[in-house]
């Protein structure tokens, strides 16, 4: 066996198929996001906007954040030194898992070290300790959660996306006796809808189902105190396990799950991705606790980025530009080819300093492939405007109005 040219071989097909992933080195400017740095050449640093971030409100650069994050470092030093049965357990984790449970409503939280790690573990704890489980998933699901699925090893039954007629269909098709969990998310990142969470509950109730809603692109975003979709709605409490991340809209890093406290105790004491991870470093938990604190009171930020949004798909659309349907934050512009969308990627970083990633499958279906906008509170109208004439260039000098 020549390993070498295996491994070769399976870059060599990501670069002929236009999709290998570059990462583009950037530094943040710490108080003037969404200013940033490249590194992409050899002359140094060169000014870039950043216009992808999952920092959706820029609370990585709130100054209560830093600040605490800066207490924590000088109070508890940088790590937390194990996992949390064993000597990882601090007093912010401890609150911070408190303040998540009082933001959806829930009984208890329960920290991990990141959304994929808390979607993938607790899907796949719960179906194992329910005998006989069928996971009912939408297919637009988060590869997160897919693998926890998988792992889980119990049957799985995919609906059509955000298709409840579907759903319905496969529920009263199941024994009414076997254990049920629908698996969904609030906020679809890639296309940018939202699922019908009451009517799955509804659902829910109707065939003896629990529910597990990943609300990671959700919270901090909606809702009078930033519980998400669920709080928008006033759903949570019919939600049995909401799961979020701490990596987006809360700017630091991190996932959780918030549930009745019997379920938290199953997950913590059954979860081999809980049980044998080195917990969150405090310094980090620190800032999310800060961050979900300022959340829970202002709305500012979150009113400032739905405005943003709202405008940049506005004057997209008024100059012909192929954006998608979004009724969220996310702002999709549809290119539909892994190559083209990577050569606008690279025009607009070299020529216009805008840093937007192509998005290409697995993350969408072959075809669908596309650039993916988060504008936030902090970027400007004429940062938007001047975006739009240049995304307005480029499309004319690649000739894709028509295709558009």
């Amino acid at each position: 066996m020549d390993y070498g040219k295996v491994f070769n071989a399976a870059i060599d097909r990501l670069h002929e198929e236009g999709r290998y992933r570059v990462f583009i080195d950037i530094l943040r400017n710490k108080g003037a996001f969404p200013n940033a740095r490249c590194f992409a050449g050899h002359n140094g640093p060169k000014p870039i906007t950043v216009w992808c971030s999952n920092d959706y409100l820029a609370m990585g650069q709130h100054p209560k954040v830093i600040a605490a994050m800066e207490e924590a470092l000088h109070d508890v030093g940088a790590g937390s030194g194990g996992t949390r049965n064993i000597g990882g357990n601090t007093h912010y984790h401890v609150n911070l898992e408190a303040e998540l449970a009082d933001l959806h409503g829930k009984e208890g939280a329960l920290l991990f070290t990141s959304g994929y790690v808390s979607n993938e573990a607790t899907l796949a704890t719960l179906a194992k300790v329910l005998p006989g489980c069928i996971i009912f998933s939408d297919e637009l699901n988060h590869a997160s959660m897919i693998a926890g699925i998988r792992n889980s090893g119990c049957e799985k039954q995919v609906w059509r996306h955000n298709d409840l007629v579907h759903l319905e269909e496969l529920l009263e098709a199941a024994d009414p006796e076997t254990p049920k969990l629908i698996a969904f998310e609030s906020v679809y990142s890639m296309d940018g809808d939202v699922a019908d969470i009451t009517a799955i509950c509804d659902l829910a109730d109707k065939y003896n189902a629990i529910t597990y809603c990943d609300e990671v692109h959700a919270v901090g975003m909606y809702g009078p105190r930033g519980g998400g979709i669920t709080d928008r709605d006033g759903v949570a409490h019919r939600v049995t396990i909401i799961e979020g991340t701490l990596g987006k809209a809360f700017g630091v890093m991190g996932g959780y799950i918030a549930a009745d406290q019997v379920i938290v105790d199953v997950i913590r004491s059954y979860a081999p991705g809980f049980i044998f991870t080195t917990s969150l470093s405090p310094v980090l938990v620190a800032g999310v606790l800060a961050s979900v604190r300022h959340l829970k009171q202002s709305s500012v930020e979150r009113e400032g980025q739905q405005a943003a949004a709202a405008y940049l798909k506005r004057i997209m659309a008024e100059a012909g530009l192929p954006v998608m349907n979004s009724t969220t934050h996310i702002v999709p512009l549809m290119v539909g080819d892994p190559v083209k969308a990577k050569r606008i990627s690279d025009i607009l970083l070299a020529e216009y300093g805008v840093y937007v990633q192509p998005i290409n499958f697995p993350t969408v279906p072959r075809g669908t492939e596309r650039l993916r906008f988060t504008p936030g509170p902090q970027h400007s109208t004429e940062m938007m405007d001047e975006l739009v004439q240049a995304l307005c260039e480029i499309w004319e000098r690649m000739e894709m109005r028509k295709a558009a």
